[in-house]
């Protein structure tokens, strides 16, 4: 009897053990190999929590027609599935988030076959777009797969004698023109018309004034000034478009601005500042820039944009504010070698490729992230009052987090509470804020407190009027008594 007894009090506690290790948090699935932090106004690296973590991987080796190779570009389409330019095997593979595929395009013999693919667009109506790079050309495709129409390189004086035609992103806009990344056209996008007549550049890029190069130019030698003199502005690497009909852009190589927002006119309306890690490294002395490769974006205008150096991903609001950094270069998952597309669907999955891996890694937001976009998107839209909550539930979660800070100050100074707002502006650093905030609580407590300033000032005026009064009567009698001493002592 005890030894059944026994028996039973084993089982008990071994369900009990199990039980307990089921309901504990998986502490090797929490883990990351990176680690999150975000940059302060005084460019200082504070930690923070992670905001995505990896989930899983698409690699396609489950499906009849074969594992990618060398994935080059990624697109959502609007019913929220995934086409992939699966540059290695030359085709476009579309699928669901559940992995099941859905169809492939360009794979089979005749007019629609692709070399050496980098880029696609799928239209609302399910047209496949597919920038075919070393057939300089553009395929249209309907969306069962079948071969539409083809854009051979476009004809204008413009482009010069020596353009060559390698188009390796593209965007369609709401005029219907493919807006087009071209390898080597650093005049800008290539605007090209439903019919495939060319319409000229857009948004090109400039050369920005440089102290070094300047004084490089001093001292250079007459080949070396002419090489200097030959430098062409830095080609666009890709594109995207948002809801609202603004180009997203990135480029490489250059120290800010790496990302864009490009009005219909092709005016750049973001901040000008500089994207990505701040503190890269020089080689023979020439300071290395973030190489973004590739730019998403969602319905709230939150945007994130692809570093092929560091292989980080940078999160950023529709303000320009960074949110978060993650990803890296390594052999872990949610780790790159060779990170060449990025993506997200609507439900906030980033979806990142991997070249070299010849893989599609999917990464969801932290309760921290849905905290912050939360936040995030009220601050954007103006409504910082109602943002201050989720901004001070995001404080409770990571007391790092400086742009709370200033967002919970933006609150304050909006509600008129200044002297607040001062002391949030100041744990933000935010010197521009806390500057302004600073003018309005002066304003404010001059207003407020007027009667007793101006009667004080009035009653000083009066008090200041009669003691000089009084000191004049005294200094007068002092002066007559010294007089009168000094003729008394003349007579004696």
């Amino acid at each position: 009897m005890k030894r059944s007894t026994s028996k039973r009090a084993m089982a008990a506690l071994l369900i009990l053990v199990m039980l307990a290790m089921f309901a504990l948090p998986n502490e090797a699935a929490a883990k990351s190999p990176y680690k999150g932090y975000t940059y302060n106004q005084s460019e200082e690296t504070p930690v923070s929590i992670n905001g995505y973590l990896y989930r899983d991987s698409i690699d396609g080796y489950d499906w009849d027609a074969g594992p990618f190779k060398e994935p080059e570009d990624l697109f959502v389409a609007e019913d929220d599935t995934i086409y992939a330019v699966d540059g290695g095997n030359n085709r476009v593979v579309h699928f669901d988030k559940s992995k099941r595929l859905l169809g492939m395009y360009g794979d089979s013999e005749g007019k629609g076959q692709l070399n050496g693919p980098k880029g696609v667009y799928v239209t609302g109506d399910g047209e496949v777009f597919v920038a075919d790079t070393l057939n300089h050309r553009i395929v249209a495709f309907d969306r069962e797969g079948r071969f539409v129409k083809e854009f051979g390189p476009p004809q204008s004086p413009l482009l010069g004698t020596d353009f060559v035609y390698s188009p390796s992103k593209l965007i369609i806009d709401k005029r219907n023109y493919m807006i087009v990344v071209s390898e080597g056209a650093y005049q800008g996008l290539l605007q090209i018309d439903p019919n495939g007549a060319f319409k000229g550049f857009f948004g090109a890029n400039l050369l920005g004034f440089s102290w070094e190069k300047t004084i490089v130019k001093f001292m250079a030698t007459q080949e070396q000034k002419e090489q200097l003199s030959n430098e062409k502005p830095p080609e666009f690497s890709n594109l995207i478009q948002d809801q609202e009909g603004f180009v997203y852009t990135t480029t490489l190589g250059i120290p800010t601005s790496q990302v864009k927002r490009l009005s219909a006119v092709g005016v750049n309306t973001l901040t000008d500042i500089e994207y990505g890690d701040h503190h890269m490294a020089r080689r023979n002395w020439e300071r290395l820039f973030p190489t973004f490769v590739d730019v998403t974006v969602n319905d709230n205008g939150v945007f994130t944009a692809l570093d092929q150096t560091t292989g980080r991903a940078f999160q950023y609001d529709k303000l320009g504010n960074l949110l978060f950094i993650f990803g890296g270069i390594g052999e872990q998952n949610g780790l790159f070698k060779t990170p060449s597309a990025i993506s997200e669907t609507s439900d906030g999955t980033i979806y990142i490729a991997d070249r070299t891996r010849g893989r599609i890694d999917r990464f969801r937001t932290t309760p921290f992230a849905d905290k912050v976009h939360e936040a995030t998107n009220l601050y954007v839209d103006g409504d910082y009052e109602k943002s201050a909550e989720p901004w001070r539930e995001v404080l409770d979660m990571n007391s790092n987090y400086d742009l709370a800070y200033k967002a919970i100050g933006k609150a304050l100074y909006k509600s008129g509470q200044y002297r607040e707002a001062m002391d949030y502006f100041e744990l933000a650093k935010a010197r521009d804020d806390y500057s302004a905030a600073f003018l309005e609580y002066r304003k404010h407590y001059m207003r407020q407190h007027f009667a007793w300033i101006a009667g004080g000032a009035v009653a000083l005026y009066i008090l200041l009027k009669i003691g000089f009064r009084l000191y004049r009567k005294w200094r007068s009698k002092r002066s007559k008594s010294k007089i009168a001493v000094s003729e008394g002592g003349s007579a004696s």
